[in-house]
Order: structure tokens, then C-alpha cells, then sequence
């Protein structure tokens, strides 16, 4: 249990190829591990990066452990129940879902972030065709 309110800090790892390569010539031999990729053996990310990613996962877990204290083991329970609830409902697939009641939930609804003035949906590019939409979710 932790009441950490920032995500930890992220520990750079690096991949060696050297063991996967060849001893004669000291090339990458694919044939035995693998195409060799090029993503993992380029300088690692910005530790900032990691810490963005996971600070909703982070604060999650704070309010959870917070509430587990506070309130005892049913709290935390009922917050993952009513998450896991409001996750899953969905609008018509072509109709854009704002997520109100998760962001409730998350308590998103008291802050603002640049989702809510930069994601206007007046000002999107795609035009939404429904009958197209529902033709190729049906498979018809």
C-alpha cells in the first residue's frame, strides 16, 4: 500500500544486442533471436514521459488507498465496481461519448486540461455518416 502522490521515477534500461550475436563475425543473428529491432537500442525516454504516463494510474491508486483508510475495505471495492461499470457503457458508435460520469468518478470534472478546450467537435474535419457507420459495424 502506498500513498505516493507522484509516480516514480523511471529507471532508463538499455538492451544489449551483444548477446544476441553472432561469435565468429559479431553480427545480429536473426535467425536464432529474431529481427533485431531498432526501437529498443535507440537512447531511452525523457523520465518526464514516464511520469506522464502514469500519473492518472498513480493518483488512482492514492485515492483508492486513501479511501481504504478511511472508510474501510468496501470503499475501494465500490469505486473499482462503479469504474468498471461506467467504463463500459458506450454511446452509438458514430456519436462522440464525452465521458461525464468517468470523469466524475476521477474527478476530472474539477480541473481544466486541454482536452477541454482543444477536442470541439464543431471544429473536427471527419463528417460522420451514420448509415455507412452501421453498415460496416453490422458487416452488411
Amino acid at each position: 500500500m502506498s500513498l505516493r502522490i507522484a509516480p516514480d521515477t523511471y529507471h532508463a534500461t538499455t538492451k544489449s544486442t551483444l548477446n544476441t550475436t553472432h561469435a565468429e563475425y559479431g553480427g545480429h543473428d536473426a535467425f536464432r533471436f529474431g529481427i533485431r529491432s531498432i526501437k529498443n537500442e535507440v537512447m531511452p525516454k525523457h523520465p518526464l514521459e514516464h511520469r506522464l504516463n502514469n500519473w492518472e494510474e498513480t493518483q488512482w491508486e492514492l485515492k483508492l488507498n486513501l479511501a481504504r483508510q478511511a472508510y474501510g475495505m468496501h470503499a475501494p471495492i465500490k469505486l473499482m465496481m462503479e469504474r468498471n461499470i461506467v467504463e463500459k457503457r458506450q454511446r452509438v458508435p458514430v456519436m462522440p461519448s464525452s465521458n461525464l460520469h468517468l470523469d466524475i468518478l476521477l474527478g476530472k470534472d474539477e480541473t481544466i486540461d486541454y482536452e477541454d478546450f482543444l477536442n470541439d467537435p464543431s471544429l473536427s474535419t471527419e463528417s460522420v455518416d451514420l448509415h455507412t457507420f452501421m453498415e460496416h459495424k453490422l458487416k452488411l
